[in-house]
């Protein structure tokens, strides 16, 4: 069984004015079986899935869960949290029998289980329900059966060092005692074991040896033992004596006792840990023979792990069977790595699952973006706003265009994407939805029209370039700019050059023109460039032989030191270069 959907009203970020309508859930959002991946920016709800979750599951390590008032949203006075649990095999569904809902469709008959938890608060006291199953307010489910039902939880930043050492209720401890080796085994080789030590320790300050034979070589655990008598027998009448000894033999003691850690290993670091108390946790969501909900939640999978050790610690967690996983997490670098139809973005409020039956997105843009969605591009998922860009040059040439005209990215929270050709929308559908509704993501596409100015002839066995009629070139510019921007949705806004490209816009500019074709004569000594920069220019774009990432890179570096203060905020009005101010606009707004 597994996770199936989670509703809520009213709780922390997710929430709405007036009375709890049960038709209208302030969230509504599907799990998948296996790994589920909340990514989104901070204070986008992650943590408020998980809380909700373990709120009405309760948690394998008996974390206290109490609500307050900062769970209600804003200032309402009730909530509600809605579970369905589906997927049942015979040995599971035999502990839910009478509250399971069957949910009948033309192909099959399905049994789930619907959970709900209400909480309301009045004169500064919370009143919490019992968690209720089946459909509506169902029936109050009993305790044993929720103990069936316990997530797995590892809290964000977690101190798993605190987690591996002997203590009372240790969660070594807890996860031991579940296990097939432990439970309920009165006559555990361990338990033997222990008393035999205990007897040894006895003897031990009666002056003997286990097998009763007096120490030739030490008397002190006697002699100490003596002088405790001594005294106590000055308090009580002389025939009281004392006896030294550990605990009694209990296997919950025994487990208490135990620490994890690695052989010949010292003092190993907060990352190492975090690695090895994941993997006893996993061991406990892996019993063989539990027949209950094997679901683990994991806040900010990433902590404390490089890189590098964030792939192998996801590559495994993708191959685990029989088990379901929701983590959260702030890292492009994992995002990067699981499977797109494995995550959930949450923003503005709502969560959004990017399985295949959710988006607009192909099976061969999965595929793609499978394979492409690196690092970088990932931190699409983060972001408030998108400027997909053709290449290297707008990649860096944007951001420092942008804070030039008062709209600095990262304060803005928007992420430039080098899509590296004219895919965009392998990344743009992402944020595509079959239900039509919007993820709130401002998403700006920058291309070209890539109407030639020139036009390329051989004569005489030689390349001559000539430039095309000037009202034919504006008249095609013109009718490619309207083509292009026809393929775009409201949601997504393409901007596009209405010169042949963003070099050619460049030169022609008024506010950068000069800087461009000053960078470009550094960058490419031969040629003609003061007398001839057009035809220089269109015969090095018609042979791909000019050097765009050095010149844009050259750009900004004069941009950022000589010219540092050179205003260039005309750009909004600049006929060549108004489509990059309008997109970062849109972006940013």
């Amino acid at each position: 069984m597994y996770l199936s959907h989670l509703k809520l009203w009213n709780f922390r970020r997710y929430g709405s004015k007036g009375e709890i309508d049960l038709s209208e859930p302030d969230l509504s959002v599907d799990f998948k079986e296996g790994l589920n991946l909340l990514t989104g920016e901070n204070d986008s709800g992650k943590t408020a899935i998980v809380d909700a979750i373990k709120t009405v599951l309760k948690t394998s390590s008996n974390d206290w869960i109490r609500l307050n008032e900062d769970d209600f949203y804003d200032d309402t006075n009730e909530l509600r949290i809605e579970l369905c649990i589906k997927g049942f095999v015979a040995s599971e569904a035999k502990h839910f029998t009478e509250y399971l809902t069957t949910v009948f469709s033309e192909e099959d008959a399905v049994n789930e289980l619907h959970l709900s938890f209400t909480a309301s608060k009045s004169e500064g006291k919370i009143k919490s329900s019992d968690v209720r199953a089946g459909v509506g307010d169902g029936r109050i489910l009993p305790a044993d059966a929720r103990e069936y039902l316990k997530a797995t939880y590892l809290r964000p930043l977690r101190d798993a060092r605190a987690e591996l050492i002997p203590k009372r209720n240790s969660r070594l401890s807890q996860i031991f005692a579940e296990h097939r080796a432990f439970k309920d085994r009165d006559d555990h080789i361990l338990l033997n074991i222990y008393k035999e030590f205990n007897e040894a320790i006895e003897s031990y300050f009666d002056g003997k040896d286990s097998q009763g034979n007096p120490l030739t070589d030490d008397q002190y655990g006697k002699e100490l033992k003596k002088s405790i008598d001594n005294t106590i027998g000055n308090f009580f009448e002389t025939t009281k004596s004392t006896q030294l000894s550990t605990s009694s033999a209990q296997m919950r003691r025994i487990l208490e006792s135990l620490e994890l850690s690695f052989s010949n290993s010292i003092n190993p670091g907060l990352g190492s840990l975090n690695r090895l108390f994941m993997a006893s946790e996993l061991v406990h969501l892996s019993k063989e023979d539990w027949t209950g909900l094997r679901l683990g939640l994991i806040e900010e999978i990433e902590a404390h792990l490089h890189p590098q050790v964030q792939l192998k610690v996801i590559r495994s967690l993708l191959k685990l069977e029989k088990t379901q996983l929701i983590l959260t997490t702030h890292s492009p670098n994992l995002a990067s790595k699981v499977p797109l139809e494995n995550q959930i973005i949450c923003r503005n409020n709502s969560a959004f699952p990017m399985g295949h039956k959710y988006t607009n997105l192909t099976k061969a843009q999965y595929v793609f973006l499978d394979k492409f969605l690196d690092v970088t591009r990932s931190s699409m998922f983060f972001a408030k706003g998108l400027v997909l860009v053709e290449g290297w040059s707008e990649e860096l040439l944007i951001p420092i265009i942008a804070d030039r005209i008062g709209f600095n990215l990262v304060d803005n929270e928007v992420t430039v994407i080098n899509v590296s050709n004219l895919g965009f929308e392998n990344y743009f559908s992402v944020f595509s939805r079959k239900d039509g509704r919007s993820m709130g993501t401002n998403i700006s596409v920058i291309t070209d029209c890539d109407v030639r100015a020139y036009s390329e002839e051989i004569v005489n066995s030689n390349k001559e370039y000539t430039k095309v009629d000037d009202e034919q070139y504006k008249k095609e510019c013109a009718s490619a700019v309207i083509a292009i921007k026809e393929k775009y949705t409201d949601d997504v806004k393409a901007y596009v050059a209405e010169e042949w490209t963003l070099e050619w816009c460049l030169m022609k500019s008024e506010v950068l023109g000069e800087l461009f074709v000053n960078t470009v004569k550094k960058v490419h000594l031969n040629g003609n460039w003061d007398d001839d920069k057009e035809l220089q220019l269109a015969e090095k774009l018609y042979k791909k032989s000019l050097n765009k990432s050095e010149i844009a890179y050259q750009m900004v570096k004069t941009l950022t030191e000589d010219k540092k203060e050179m205003d260039i905020s005309a750009l909004r009005t600049d006929e060549s270069m108004k489509h990059i101010y309008e997109a970062i606009k849109n972006a940013c707004s």
